[in-house]
């Protein structure tokens, strides 16, 4: 498989800090799932990293602290500020810096926000950031990854009783599995992320359809139109 991207060309960073790679990984993840309101506020940007749902683990941040790690990550060149909009937004660089292809972004993203996963769980999971074709697919971008100087993610020891080994990413620094959260099986895990996954984006969709219809309500009574009746003459 070949990479669009030079290693040669990628800069060396440091290592992020947790709050920082979260950030990242939001960044990524909404662009694909409300691109409407991609790049990101700082309060929608907040609200990601505090998600509750598709989130290992559960952060409480507040603005002050994700704006140190805004600042942190624009001196990497990994974020981006906005200048056309009077409310300052955000976009993420990860590509460019990193020198990966979006398939590889998306599985280092799904890896930030969720931790530690199987090729498989893995799938399944950044099925909204990109659809990969087989687990084998995934597994190639994941060797790639692991193959790179210095490598972006390691397969970590299978722990017992489990039949597959996890992944992790190396954003933050070398992980031993002594340090990865408990995991309790693919079988297990996978149907109830996928679950939560879907309950937030519902409620995100009834959330804008609510906007939607409060806005036209408003125009409609500025405008002196009556919604009632032209929805019973349509």
């Amino acid at each position: 498989m070949n990479s669009s991207a030079d290693s040669s060309s990628r800069h060396a960073i440091r290592h992020l800090t947790q709050l920082e790679a979260r950030v990242a990984g939001v960044l990524f993840e909404k662009q694909y799932t409300v691109p409407d309101t991609y790049p990101l506020s700082l309060n929608a940007l907040v609200s990601g990293c505090n998600q509750k749902t598709a989130r290992v683990p559960v952060m409480n941040v507040s603005e002050a602290e994700v704006l140190t790690a805004i600042d942190g990550l624009k001196r990497l060149s990994l974020v981006l500020e906005g200048s056309s909009s009077r409310v300052p937004r955000f976009e993420h660089n990860i590509n460019r810096v990193l020198g990966i292809q979006s398939q590889s972004a998306a599985l280092l993203a799904t890896l930030v926000l969720r931790g530690p996963q199987t090729a498989a769980e893995l799938r399944l999971n950044s099925a909204r950031l990109h659809n990969f074709a087989d687990i084998s697919s995934v597994e190639a971008f994941l060797d790639e990854l692991a193959n790179r100087e210095p490598p972006l993610t390691v397969k970590l020891p299978r722990a017992p009783g489990e039949r597959e080994s996890r992944w992790m990413h190396l954003l933050c620094g070398e992980v031993s599995a002594s340090e990865a959260p408990e995991h309790g099986g693919s079988e297990e895990t996978i149907s109830p992320a996928a679950i939560e996954a879907l309950r937030a984006e519902q409620k995100e969709l009834i959330e804008k359809v609510n906007r939607l219809q409060a806005f036209v309500e408003r125009m409609a009574t500025e405008l002196g139109i009556n919604i009632d009746d032209l929805m019973r003459r349509s």
